[in-house]
């Protein structure tokens, strides 16, 4: 998947596995924290509108939804994007989408949610570290196999 010939196919990996991706990691949160999806989206809106995000009901719940998505296309760009250029990332697309899941756990842990307008102040224990890490290294896998998987059934087809 290098150079301009990839563009559409790069474009439509990108938009799959960024929309797949971030609705995998709304359910997972849900799962992890023992609450509803539209909990969760409230959560994420949170970022964006504070406390006020909970009271906002199906309004807010897709505000969240919106910005999940929007975060989630832009980390599967920023993937797909370096998976074009750099050809170690398409060949092993889960050593490094695994790896990639972890940077973005990294980066969402702790210097996006800290710099949002949420107002998350507890500190999560091992256990739930270990679990959003997980479903952060489940949504990096998603992100780097959606293309590898849309590259080798064009080639079967």
């Amino acid at each position: 998947m290098a150079g301009g010939a990839a563009v559409g196919p790069l474009f439509q990996a990108i938009v799959i596995g960024g929309l797949v991706a971030g609705s995998v990691d709304i359910f997972a949160a849900a799962i992890i924290n023992h609450v509803g999806p539209g909990v969760i989206l409230q959560a994420i809106a949170s970022g964006l509108l504070g406390k006020a995000s909970f009271q906002g009901g199906e309004t807010t719940m897709a505000v969240g939804l919106l910005l999940q998505w929007g975060m989630s296309l832009i980390i599967a760009a920023i993937y797909g994007l370096a998976a074009a250029r750099i050809p170690a990332l398409p060949r092993r697309p889960v050593r490094f989408g695994a790896l990639y899941g972890v940077g973005v756990f990294l980066v969402m842990t702790f210097v996006v949610v800290p710099l949002s307008a949420a107002h998350f102040k507890a500190r999560p224990s091992i256990t739930s570290l270990l679990e959003n890490l997980g479903a952060m290294i489940l949504f990096g896998l998603i992100v780097a196999l959606t293309p590898w998987l849309m590259a080798k059934r064009r080639v079967s087809a």
